[in-house]
């Protein structure tokens, strides 16, 4: 399954949301797509089934981030009816992701690149969409560290029919730049738009958002 994202422009998906508010905010700024961080071993984790009254009505793709999910655990996110997709960000292996596609709710796998032989076998995760993200030992995303351009390059040589996400230290300064060096599908940026962890600065989503229009035109 995909992902019905915006045709002819890159999309925008602001992740870490914890409450309505900056999910409002994210929305009026333009953010195509808002992510929810399911994993506990974060500060902008939250539990989704006591959220679900607002996150239903939000009018935008809604991708909830799990790491190294129990099958369970996936499953009963993948049931949720108010989340779109699903985002695989730990050390998901080939098999985990065919049994989490067979939940029925596209799949979205984050790679964090630390070399070539990261995304090897990106083509082979169940799904078209792959998130590159840096490689920071012990974190799964949200660091603020950059990832290599250089292996961007080649990933996109390397899978060219797969759909590149690109996260890892984004901000309003530096994301026209990443697009324009890398044209990715979708920027996704979090600690880039923050006040504190879990928590978003308005202004610096709407700059965030603008930078990556002004830079796809």
């Amino acid at each position: 399954m995909s992902i019905a994202l915006p045709a002819g422009r890159v999309a925008v998906k602001i992740c870490g949301i914890t409450n309505e508010e900056d999910a409002r905010a994210a929305i009026e700024a333009g953010a195509d797509l808002l992510g929810f961080n399911t994993w506990p071993g974060t500060k902008r984790h939250i539990i989704l089934e006591n959220h679900a009254t607002w996150i239903a009505t939000l009018p935008v793709i809604k991708v909830a981030l799990l790491v190294n999910a129990s099958p369970a655990e996936t499953s009963t996110t993948a049931a949720l009816p108010y989340i779109d997709a699903l985002q695989l960000h730990g050390d998901e292996d080939t098999g985990e992701c065919a049994r989490a596609a067979a939940f029925g709710k596209p799949l979205v796998k984050a790679i964090r690149a630390r070399d070539a032989a990261s995304f090897a076998n990106a083509d082979a995760y169940s799904t078209s969409h792959i998130l590159l993200d840096a490689h920071v030992p012990g974190e799964f995303g949200g660091t603020g560290a950059r990832v290599d351009y250089t292996l961007v390059h080649e990933f996109q040589t390397r899978h060219p029919q797969l759909t590149l996400w690109l996260a890892g230290g984004l901000n309003p300064a530096n994301v026209a730049d990443a697009v324009r060096a890398v044209r990715p599908h979708v920027v996704d940026v979090s600690s880039g738009v923050e006040n504190s962890p879990g928590r978003k600065d308005f202004a610096k989503m709407r700059a965030f958002v603008a930078a990556v229009r002004d830079a796809a035109s």
